[in-house]
This record gives structure tokens, sequence and C-alpha cells, in this order.
């Protein structure tokens, strides 16, 4: 029994150590989406674009003429989010106008490119078949976790040693579920 429960922890730990690291990086990039977005980069850069006070003035033809020499393109839409300001949608972020001063902040994003589509399979977005794989995925580390717990035997076996560190690894969370 021992022999076999060794074969499949070892097989199975193989296998799916890849999958393993990539969830748990991906998993410790989205516990800190605060500090920093996993998804996409932003580039933030402030330029003079002198809009005219005037908002009857402003126009997609001026606001597209406006954005072509500070390399911006693919204008969508704008608004004045408050008086003085025009907010502008474009293909890649947004620019942010104080008609006032003539000053703007451009902001743009950008994929990370590999984080972003890590990150897309760590949250499933992708369904069908990803939803299977994750399944079995989530099973073989319960068999990975349990055949463990069976191939030490002694004092650091799951008698001894071992129980005591599962008890320790199990009041952990629910220390937190009793803490929320």
């Amino acid at each position: 029994m021992r022999k076999l429960l060794r074969v499949l922890h070892r097989d199975f730990g193989y296998f799916f150590t890849g999958m393993t690291l990539i969830y748990c990086v991906t998993g410790i990039l989205l516990n800190h989406t605060r500090d920093w977005n996993p998804y996409y980069s932003i580039d933030i850069r402030k330029v003079e674009l002198n809009l005219p006070l005037d908002t009857s003035l402003i126009n997609k033809e001026l606001l597209t003429s406006k954005l072509e020499p500070i390399g911006v393109q693919g204008l969508r839409s704008f608004y004045y989010p408050k008086p003085g300001t025009v907010k502008l949608f474009v293909s890649d972020g947004t620019v942010t106008s104080d008609l006032g001063s003539g000053s703007a902040l451009v902001e743009r994003s950008y994929r990370r490119p590999v984080l972003y589509q890590l990150n897309m399979l760590h949250k499933n977005l992708p369904k069908s078949w990803w939803t299977w794989f994750s399944d079995i995925f989530a099973i073989a580390l319960m068999a990975i976790t349990i055949s463990g717990l069976f191939l030490v035997k002694g004092k650091n076996g799951i008698t001894h040693r071992g129980v005591i560190l599962i008890i320790a690894g199990l009041a952990l969370p629910l220390v937190a579920i009793i803490l929320l």
C-alpha cells in the first residue's frame, strides 16, 4: 500500500508542479491587488494639451487633432466631470485635461504579458474545459496531500509529529474564520 501511495504522490506531484507554481504565484499577485495591478501596467505622463476654455468650441475633430502630436490615438468619447475639466476616453486609456492651465494627464494601460493570462486562468475566466481541468487539479492536490500523510513512518509520521502539525495547520484557517 505504501508503495502505491509513494508512486501516486510522486507522479501526481511531478505532473502538477507547474500548475501548483502558477496558482501560487497568481494567488500572491491577487492577494496584493491593492498594492499592485497584476493585470495591467499603467503609464501616466503629464502633457500640454491647450484646449479652449469655451467648451462649445471643443469637438471630436479638435480633440483628435490635439491628441495626435502627443502620440495618443483612438478617441472614443469625452465628457466634462466638473467645470474646467474634460475627460477623454481613448483606445488604451484616458486623458484628463484642465482647460484653465492647458495641462493634461495621459493615463495609458497595457496588459502585462503572461501575468494577465495566468491570472485569467487562476480566476477561471476561460470556463468550459478549464473548469474540468481545475477540478481535476484540486482533486489531485487532495490526493497528493493525503498520500503524503502516510508516506513517513515512525516518530515523524502521522501518528506522532504529523498529527500535531496537521492540527496546527488546521487551526490557522479556523482562527481566521473566527476573527472574520
